[in-house]
C-alpha cells in the first residue's frame, strides 16, 4: 500500500476500517496519538467526525482484533468480511505514524503538512498552532457531525431545512429555516470532551448572537468522553449563560512590499 494515498481516494467506509484497525493494532499508543483518553471518546470523536455512528468503529476494532490485538479477543468466531480484508491486508503493516497520519489528514486535511518536514516545522514554532487533534475535532467536526445528524430530532429545529455555513465565516455554523417563511435560525454549535466546562464564542459570534436574537441558537454537544448529549441555547445571551468579555492582547508580525507600476 501506498502511504500518500490521501484522504480524497478514501471512502467513508475505509476511513472507518482504518480507524478501528489503528485502535487495534496501536491500542493505547493509538488513544495517545490522536490525544483520546479513552476507547469510548475515540469511538464517538471519530465516528461523529466521520459522519458514521459511534458504534461501527467500535465494530471494526472488534471485527480486527483476533488479527491485530494481543488484549482482545474480538470477534474470533466470525469470518473476516470482505471490505474490512482488503484494509487489514494494504494497512496491517503500517506504523503508527504512518495510519496516525493519515487519520488525522481525513479529518483535518492540514494535517497532511506533516508530511511536509520543513513546513511542519515552521508551524510547530508558531504558539498556539500545535493544538490538541482531540479538542480539535470535539469542538469542530465531530460536534457539527452530530448536530447534521440529530437536528431533525431537536424540537427547535424539526421539519426545517438546513444550509451548512461553516465555510461562510459569518459567525454561525448552520442556517435553519422553512419553506416559504422569511424566517430563519441561525445555529453556532460548539463541542466539549465532557458533561460541563468552558464555552467560547469569538466576537463574530458573539455579534450574531447580540443582533439576532432570539432568531441565534447555540448547540452546545457535551461528554464526548462518555456518551454525547445536547444542550440547546435559544438566544445565550439572555439565557441561564453567563458570558464575560475576554481579551487576549497579542502583537502580529506582518510583512509588507509596494508594488509599483
Amino acid at each position: 500500500m501506498n502511504m500518500k494515498k490521501t484522504a480524497e481516494t478514501l471512502n467513508s467506509r475505509t476511513q472507518q476500517i482504518l480507524c478501528g484497525l489503528f485502535l487495534s493494532k496501536f491500542d493505547q499508543a493509538a488513544l495517545q496519538y490522536l490525544g483520546f483518553r479513552s476507547f469510548t471518546e475515540a469511538f464517538n470523536t471519530l465516528g461523529y467526525g466521520l459522519g458514521a455512528r459511534p458504534a461501527s468503529i467500535k465494530n471494526y476494532r472488534d471485527e480486527l482484533d483476533p488479527f491485530l490485538s494481543k488484549k482482545r479477543k474480538g470477534w474470533h468466531k466470525r469470518p473476516l468480511r470482505e471490505h474490512c480484508k482488503q484494509v487489514l491486508e494494504s494497512y496491517s503493516s503500517a506504523s503508527l505514524e504512518e495510519i496516525g497520519g493519515i487519520i488525522r489528514g481525513n479529518l483535518y486535511p492540514y494535517e497532511g503538512l506533516q508530511a511536509l518536514p520543513k513546513v511542519a516545522e515552521i508551524l510547530k514554532g508558531i504558539e498556539g498552532y500545535e493544538t490538541s487533534f482531540a479538542k480539535r475535532l470535539m469542538t469542530g467536526r465531530a460536534a457539527e457531525a452530530y448536530f447534521l445528524h440529530e437536528y431533525d430530532s431537536m424540537p427547535e429545529f424539526t421539519g426545517q431545512s438546513i444550509t451548512d455555513t461553516t465555510q461562510w465565516g459569518c459567525g454561525f455554523d448552520f442556517k435553519l429555516s422553512r419553506e416559504g417563511q422569511e424566517f430563519y435560525s441561525a445555529v453556532e454549535v460548539k463541542g466539549m470532551r465532557n458533561r460541563s466546562g468552558p464555552i467560547q464564542l469569538t466576537d463574530l459570534e458573539f455579534t450574531m448572537a447580540d443582533t439576532l436574537k432570539d432568531q441565534f441558537f447555540l448547540v452546545v454537544v457535551r461528554n464526548f468522553a462518555e456518551k454525547p448529549f445536547h444542550s440547546v441555547f435559544q438566544n445565550p445571551l439572555c439565557s441561564d449563560l453567563s458570558f464575560a468579555r475576554c481579551e487576549r492582547k497579542e502583537t502580529r508580525v506582518f510583512w509588507q512590499t509596494t508594488l509599483n507600476i
